[in-house]
């Protein structure tokens, strides 16, 4: 055997080794990005009732510091999407973090209408943030088992987040006051972009001519912010009330514009024959009624907690610890879970598990 087939495994062994630890640095950096997208939603909830008593809310208004995030990220998500395409999707992402950064401007609130806008422009850098770090994680990574494991740390993440913002937001609050919540996301988010530019590679370069579609974006936007504020301020303002009965004409309008445009689309932003595929569907339904209904609870049970019983901002954080380490074990437990039987047996066995934990949670809130 000659010396350079002797030296020819030496020489591959580093290579494969720096690329691993390279991928592993991405999945790391991309793993920290959904944190960050997980905890800026919940770290403001343990710190909700302080925020109200700070900036002057009313009842009814406070829950626009949570709504105004949820409303502008399903509002801008097609968007967000699109852009990673056309745009790149590491220019997407850096672009979406100094979004993030500017949650400066939510500490340094003055007023309720001043941290809803803070709120809203982390919204929208969520709606940036996500499409672009799972897209990154589908090109990065090969399909199969590696992608699997890749999208179980990335969702074992964004879990973490939970317990993460609720710890976090009882202690900046207690130790603080409620506007660390809002400072923390800046370092946060800096130490991302940084990372960014050393370790997620450069955007492909691409030979496909495609168009952004903007006016099925602003149409879809339009519509899809105006359905989600109809459908959050609904039972405050009333049902019947003229600004939700105008904003529900003014969603449909704009949603069945949308249709027709993408219809009619050469490029189109959402082709509808996805619609054709009943596993797409069926997954759509699933997400949309567990967050109608289980990603409603943090809300409520942070008004529970202090306003009924009287709980610290500190002891609310902590109380959160329960349900969000069972949902990050149940985040890798799933993919195991569904890898080994199916999709289906996993969600529906999930569903159950929900559905009795929230009833028993009915006994615990009255008690």
């Amino acid at each position: 055997m000659s010396s350079l087939d002797q030296g020819a495994p030496l020489d591959v062994a580093p290579t494969q080794a720096g690329a691993g630890s390279r991928r592993g640095a991405t999945l790391a950096l991309l793993a920290f990005a959904q944190l960050i997208i997980a905890l800026d939603l919940n770290i403001v909830f343990v710190a909700l009732p302080e925020i109200g008593s700070g900036l002057g809310f009313s009842g009814q208004t406070l829950q626009w510091v949570v709504s105004a995030y949820t409303v502008f990220t399903g509002g801008f998500l097609l968007f967000g999407g699109r852009a990673a395409d056309l745009v790149g999707q590491r220019r997407v992402f850096i672009f979406a973090l100094w979004l993030y950064a500017l949650s400066l401007l939510g500490g340094l609130a003055w007023s309720p209408g001043v941290i809803i806008a803070a709120r809203a422009v982390q919204g929208i850098g969520a709606a940036f943030l996500f499409p672009a770090t799972l897209s990154l994680i589908n090109r990065l990574f090969a399909e199969g088992p590696e992608r699997n494991r890749a999208l179980a740390v990335w969702g074992g993440a964004g879990a973490s987040g939970l317990t993460l913002g609720s710890l976090a937001g009882g202690f900046l609050t207690s130790a603080f006051g409620w506007p660390a919540v809002f400072y923390v996301n800046v370092a946060l988010a800096g130490i991302a972009i940084a990372a960014a530019f050393a370790i997620i590679p450069r955007d492909p370069k691409r030979h496909t001519r495609r168009n952004f579609d903007l006016p099925g974006a602003l149409t879809v936007t339009a519509g899809a912010t105006l359905l989600v504020f109809t459908l959050v301020q609904g039972p405050d303002y009333g049902w019947t009330s003229p600004t939700i009965l105008a904003s529900a004409l003014l969603a449909a309008f704009f949603l069945i514009v949308f249709t027709v445009i993408e219809a009619r689309s050469a490029d189109p932003l959402m082709p509808l024959r996805l619609f054709r595929n009943r596993s797409l569907v069926a997954g759509m339904t699933i997400t949309f009624l567990y967050t109608g209904t289980f990603g409603a609870l943090p809300y409520f049970l942070t008004v529970l907690l202090q306003t009924v019983h009287g709980f610290t901002a500190l002891e609310t954080g902590l109380a959160f610890l329960v349900p969000s380490i069972a949902i990050a074990t149940g985040t890798q437990l799933g993919e195991r879970l569904a890898t080994r039987f199916s999709t289906r047996s996993t969600l529906v066995g999930g569903m159950m598990i929900g559905a009795a934990g929230t009833g028993l949670m009915v006994l615990g809130a009255s008690a």
